[in-house]
């Protein structure tokens, strides 16, 4: 489905609000109100642009639908409709020449017994179905998304492999139970250079959280992990690791279903010794300070997942590999 300026103009015009929904901290790309034109069946897909009339009246009528309802709620006038569709011809000859039947192409693929990587984007508590709604994207950012977006059988992924920082960030609104608003956090997000990739907006940072990790395995089916941004946390005396949430006298070691828990809950913490070394750019785990080993270890065995790859850096180069990344066929 294609993003429309309509979309993008509502989206922002929601976040703006008059504060009857709930502000989400969305990019306002209009990603959000694409998704809910899709599941309305009213979205212009990039297979209508092959048909120039039909394209034109799927415009038309999202434009008289969309144009009263962006100027009774928002009051905002959209462009005019012609200059809209000339857009869209002009878009229409470069997205056409990239424009494959997806289905065929993957499976092809799969038949010829290619290797086949599906990088996802943002985290399984983003998740539409399975994160912190309402506070989430409009798509399956989890694993099944490479089934759903990709058309690829679920029987014909063969490892699942779980990226997960050393410590945990969160972008826009929603319940970080281990966020920390002191010292600790600022320097996380200073020395980790955290911020949005779309907006640049600087994340929110806290302590590596247990129960988000192992609610992720669970949803994805993680084979193996790999950790990244240990270097991060070379300045710390102290690193601590939330084990469960604490909510009126009852600890939860596994994520709860109630949102209203996440939001009000204690972190339950293990205390770690930190290494006040060097990680930065170390190849061979061996040479990591013995601590730094300790806490890998420690994460690895409450998880009861072992990682593959530790990211000492940002460079390609900064990377320990502990495991092979690829499934023996």
């Amino acid at each position: 489905n294609l993003i429309m300026p309509y979309h993008g103009v509502s989206d922002q015009g929601r976040e703006k609000g008059d504060g009857k929904f709930e502000k989400i901290g969305t990019t306002g790309r209009g990603i959000g109100p694409s998704y809910a034109d899709k599941i309305a069946r009213s979205g212009i897909r990039t297979c209508d642009l092959r048909d120039e009339k039909y394209l034109r009246n799927r415009l038309e009528a999202n434009y008289e639908e969309k144009s009263q309802v962006l100027k009774s709620l928002y009051g905002k006038q959209l462009p005019g409709l012609d200059g809209l569709f000339n857009d869209l011809m002009v878009f229409r000859e470069v997205i056409l020449k990239y424009l494959v039947d997806t289905n065929v192409l993957m499976n092809d693929l799969i038949s010829q017994n290619k290797k086949i990587l599906c990088e996802g984007a943002q985290g399984t508590m983003l998740d539409v179905d399975h994160g912190t709604y309402p506070f989430v994207t409009s798509s399956n950012s989890s694993a099944g998304g490479a089934c759903t977006g990709l058309a690829i059988p679920p029987t014909k992924i063969d490892r699942v492999l779980g990226v997960v920082k050393a410590y945990t960030t969160r972008v826009g609104e929603g319940p970080f139970p281990t966020e920390l608003l002191d010292k600790d956090g600022e320097q996380l997000g200073k020395v980790g250079h955290e911020f949005g990739a779309t907006t640049g907006r600087q994340r929110r940072c806290g302590w590596f959280d247990a129960v988000v990790a192992r609610y992720a395995i669970q949803i994805n089916g993680i084979d193996a992990l790999i950790l990244t941004k240990i270097d991060v946390l070379d300045g710390f005396k102290t690193i601590k690791v939330c084990t469960g949430y604490k909510f009126e006298g009852k600890v939860y070691p596994d994520m709860p279903a109630d949102p209203k828990i996440l939001e009000s809950c204690q972190p339950v913490y293990t205390e770690h010794e930190g290494w006040m070394g060097k990680t930065a750019g170390i190849q061979d785990f061996d040479a990591l300070p013995q601590k730094a080993k300790n806490y890998v270890k420690y994460l690895s065995d409450l998880l009861e997942t072992p990682f593959l790859i530790v990211s000492t850096g940002p460079d390609r180069e900064e990377t320990i590999q502990l495991g092979p990344l690829i499934a023996d066929s």
